[in-house]
């Protein structure tokens, strides 16, 4: 018998894209375990595994063949790098995202005799490969930017451009977090990572915002001579889309906005411009439930926008010149966004506009990340310091990743040329 091999393609490729399986030399009819095994830049450990059958020829193709076990069923190319979750030795409730966007992750892909279930003690290694999961491409450039007042990194793509430019935020775990912003550039945008709390001397917490921080990054990408004008977008998940709704709705320079698993008013922190103020809706704690297992589910916990009293909180979203792409998981349990979205979409359409698109995906969790971003159903709260439910299950979070990131670029680039 010819040796067991296992083939990846490409061996070093970008984080986005879809990597080739394939198993051979295998006995027909053969049960094996597949395993991806990786490390985050703390050296902490994740794991996936499924079940698989060779065919009659001894071989197996994943983008082909069903898996019949583990972390995932189905027919799934990229299930074993989805799926991947902390080892059972490591502390529950991590993410696994890169830090850094220069070093690739490393996943060790494993065919093991057998059928072992997930945490079991895996058969015996038959063969392995090692790919290259990489967040940035040859001649991207990182800035890191102290501009006036703005912080971050602006990522630029290889050539003289000029290119569409997007200002990229995340929620509210706070600082500087870079790789979708390096995926952007990766793909042919001028990208700027965006932070607006607890990153070098930006306010510790959210406490309060001056949109006159988000209009000075803008005016900054808009001016930069790699960037086409005349707008620039925005892209933000959770508070971060809340600020893309309010940069959108007030700042002539922005006119693109993906708000994901957003809130359709202001929240938690009041937002400041000039002379007004949006208030921000609160979270009332005695609504945060817990399970038996310690994890807090947020999801009734902010106070209600359609209440008349809340309404100073609302973003008057018709005032917007530019268009919105709206994205949702349907099983968000973070907190509503499809009821905001809903609220979002309700608001625009009773002004007679339609500069507006929605995704809503069943089965989606908060957090919609670049495709192949680990599903991670419960995370620690960066400022809570406890596990919090984003809710969402596996493969429709998976797919949902996938075919969104596609329907961003795709918008961004029709509105930002």
């Amino acid at each position: 018998r010819r040796a067991v091999s296992v083939a990846v393609s490409p061996v070093a490729g970008l984080a986005d894209e879809r990597v080739e399986t394939r198993v051979a030399g295998l006995s027909p009819g053969q049960p094996v375990t597949l395993r991806a095994v990786a490390a985050d830049e703390r050296g902490c450990l994740f794991q996936s595994c499924a079940h698989y059958r060779a065919d009659s020829r001894g071989e197996l193709h994943l983008g082909t063949d069903a898996s019949h076990g583990g972390d995932y069923t189905g027919v799934e190319p990229m299930g074993l790098f989805w799926s991947l979750a902390p080892a059972g030795m490591e502390r529950p409730y991590q993410r696994l995202v890169p830090r850094s966007t220069g070093t690739p992750m490393k996943v060790e892909m494993l065919v093991h005799q057998g059928h072992s279930l997930p945490g079991a003690i895996p058969g015996p290694v038959v063969a392995k490969a090692e790919v290259e999961r990489w967040f940035t491409a040859p001649g991207v450039r990182r800035i890191r930017l102290k501009e006036g007042g703005v912080r971050g990194s602006l990522f630029l793509p290889p050539g003289d451009g000029p290119f569409p430019g997007v200002i990229d935020m995340y929620g509210d775990e706070g600082g500087l977090i870079e790789f979708r912003s390096s995926l952007l550039a990766t793909r042919g945008f001028a990208a700027l990572s965006l932070p607006y709390f607890d990153f070098e001397d930006l306010p510790k917490v959210m406490k309060e915002f001056k949109l006159e921080y988000f209009e000075e990054a803008a005016r900054f990408l808009q001016r930069h001579p790699k960037v086409k004008g005349p707008g620039v977008g925005v892209i933000g998940t959770g508070k971060g889309a809340e600020l893309a709704l309010s940069m959108i709705t007030f700042l002539p320079e922005v006119v693109a906005a993906v708000c994901i698993s957003g809130c359709s008013s202001n929240t938690v922190a009041d937002l400041h411009y000039g002379e007004m103020t949006l208030p921000g809706l609160r979270f009332d704690m005695n609504k945060i439930s817990v399970s038996d297992a310690g994890v807090f589910d947020t999801f009734e916990a902010l106070d209600d926008p359609t209440n008349p009293a809340n309404s100073p909180c609302t973003i008057p979203i018709e005032k917007a010149e530019g268009h919105f792409l709206i994205v949702v998981g349907e099983d968000d349990r973070m907190w509503k966004s499809s009821l905001y979205a809903e609220l979002a979409v309700g608001r625009l359409r009773q002004h007679g506009k339609e500069n507006f698109e929605l995704l809503s995906y069943p089965g989606a969790g908060h957090r919609i990340d670049p495709p192949s971003t680990p599903f991670c159903q419960v995370a620690v709260d960066r400022v809570l310091g406890v596990p919090v439910l984003g809710g969402g299950e596996c493969k429709a979070h998976a797919h949902a990743q996938e075919h969104s990131w596609g329907k961003i670029q795709e918008f961004l680039h029709l509105h930002l040329g």
